[in-house]
């Protein structure tokens, strides 16, 4: 081995956020890129669909880019393959659930049948290049979830991916801690290790807990009854299905996400609904109401969701009646909560019964918490350790989690997105940053929307629009008409009939004085209109309207 082989590890997604994980493993001229996420816009990303990792320094390496690697179908590991994928058209290896979530997300984007997709299963063995890749089953809020193991020749990473200790997990799956002691006792160099659970002590609950929680919800209740949940949660979709069946209820599927990611999970046998038991959303009206259960989207409060629609009373097909139980059998998201309360009100005000995780146990995290953190730690004995997947304050404790096992602080290094970890046979240190950040998707524009357009955008959502339109003679220095001045979003001109009186004023005097002065460029007759008309707006109403004028000739 050559004094200047290297190993990387350069983070692209996922640190300082939650969502949009994308990880890159680099020995010499061959990467392997584990996980392509996306993350959905916050409010000041006005008018953005979903945000992607910035892949520049991918792109201009492609030829050293070999696979992807993923390990959940999840939208912030999954999301961002369709763009990733018509810059770079490498193979994907993914479980069988996974593939089957990529394949509907890939014929979405028109794109399926141009990728090469292989199914892997947890303890199968590839090789890419120099790099080995080995799987580990662990326990998620997702069927398939695995942990990926990339052998080097600087020796063994492991990337958790996203994952819980659960002994009981609904489909027998457990963790196979077993395969990390193996590596443990193998040597592990490096661990990769989600901490969105890192600052909550103990453990997380077993999904098999909210079971039992909705059987007793479901008992002697005489209403319809509607589930809010993760589309993606098959596991906890299978236990309402259970509990419908306990208490002789028909189940309807609500919401496009719903709908076809239970279709998924029934064709590849992730999902089991007895013959007959699911109907049609349309045909709920058909049973009385003590036979119904509704599993929906909106668990989150999102705005266009079909729970949120019927809150709303513009659902297309369903609308929440009084008496109706609602379970919302999920957390807030960070971020959401004033959205979910929301959707909360509006139920109450319909006069439904409401039941969320602040009242019940319906919900369970599908991360783990510091105990199940520390009990990983121990069997994998990395010499380097690096957080992975969260906020700051997460990948924070995680390390300090670290440290109080006795891991060496100068070997616990807490990135960011750009910032890479050179690894050699002896010692890491932190390298050179490469590009990173976000690529704006909105609508079919991927990344032609930038901060200066989101600045017009943000300003015209605070204070509106003045377009001022006048026409100027071409041979003589004076206004043939105009100047007229149309408000959006400003002020309604009927009603402010004085200040548009003034605005009008200004804009002419300003006009007037260029024409006076001899000046026919038409971007400094522009700038004088906006100053003046600032100047005038902002002294009468202590507001800054975005000012477009309009100059013709005539």
């Amino acid at each position: 081995m050559k004094k200047k082989d290297v190993l990387k590890i350069i983070p692209l997604g996922g640190l300082n956020e939650i969502g949009k994980n994308m990880m890159a493993y680099q020995f010499n001229d061959e990467i392997i890129v584990v996980d392509c996420g996306l993350i959905f816009p916050s409010d000041e990303l006005l008018g953005i669909d979903v945000v992607v990792p910035d892949i520049t320094y991918l792109i201009k390496n492609q030829e050293k880019v070999k696979a992807v690697i993923i390990t959940h179908g999840h939208e912030d590991h999954i999301g961002g393959l369709p763009y990733f994928l018509q810059k770079i058209n490498v193979p994907i290896y993914a479980t069988n659930f996974t593939i089957g979530l990529i394949e509907n997300k890939l014929k979405e984007h028109k794109s399926l049948g141009k990728v090469q997709l292989n199914r892997v299963k947890p303890n199968d063995f590839i090789k890419i290049g120099r790099f080995g890749i080995d799987f580990i089953r662990v326990s998620h809020s997702i069927p398939d979830a695995v942990s990926i193991v990339l052998k080097t020749p600087h020796g063994t990473i492991i990337h958790t991916g996203d994952f819980k200790v659960d002994f009981t997990p609904i489909d027998n799956q457990r963790i196979d801690l077993n395969k990390f002691a193996k590596y443990g006792n193998q040597g592990v160099i490096a661990l990769v290790g989600e901490s969105t659970n890192a600052e909550r002590k103990g453990y997380s609950m077993s999904e098999s807990t909210v079971g039992a929680t909705l059987d007793k919800l479901f008992a002697n209740v005489e209403s319809r009854i509607f589930v809010a949940s993760f589309a993606s949660n098959v596991h906890r979709v299978q236990q309402i299905v259970n509990a419908a069946v306990n208490h002789g209820r028909k189940v309807a599927l609500s919401g496009r996400s719903m709908i076809n990611v239970s279709n998924v999970a029934l064709e590849l046998g992730y999902l089991n609904i007895p013959e007959g038991m699911l109907i049609e959303l349309d045909d709920i009206y058909r049973y009385p109401d003590n036979e119904v259960v509704v599993i929906t989207t909106g668990s989150q409060g999102e705005p266009m969701s079909g729970l949120t629609r019927m809150a709303r009373s513009d659902h297309r097909q369903v609308d929440i009646r009084e008496g109706d139980l609602v379970i919302l059998s999920s957390s807030p998201i960070p971020g959401n909560e004033k959205s979910v309360k929301k959707v909360i009100d509006l139920l109450y005000e319909k006069g439904a019964t409401v039941i969320y995780d602040d009242l019940e146990d319906v919900h369970v995290s599908g991360h783990a918490c510091q105990e199940e953190l520390k009990l990983i730690h121990s069997l994998v004995k990395p010499r380097y350790f690096i957080p992975n997947h969260g906020e700051y304050s997460h990948l924070r404790q995680h390390a300090i989690l670290a440290e109080n096992m006795g891991m060496s602080k100068k070997n616990i290094f807490v990135l960011e997105n750009g910032k890479t970890l050179e690894i050699y046979p002896n010692y890491a240190k932190v390298g050179k940053n490469v590009p990173s950040g976000n690529i704006l998707i909105d609508g079919l524009g991927v990344g032609d929307v930038g901060n200066i357009v989101l600045r017009d955008r943000k300003h015209l959502s605070e204070d509106g629009l003045m377009v001022v339109v006048v026409s100027l003679s071409k041979t003589e220095s004076k206004i043939v008409s105009g100047p007229d001045i149309i408000s959006r979003g400003f002020v309604y001109v009927r009603e402010s009939e004085e200040l548009m009186k003034g605005a009008k004023e200004k804009v002419q005097e300003a006009i007037q004085k260029n024409l006076d002065n001899n000046v026919r460029e038409w971007s400094v007759i522009k700038n004088s209109i906006r100053d003046s008309l600032n100047s005038y707006l902002y002294s009468q109403t202590k507001r800054n309207p975005m000012i477009l004028p309009i100059i013709m000739e005539s």
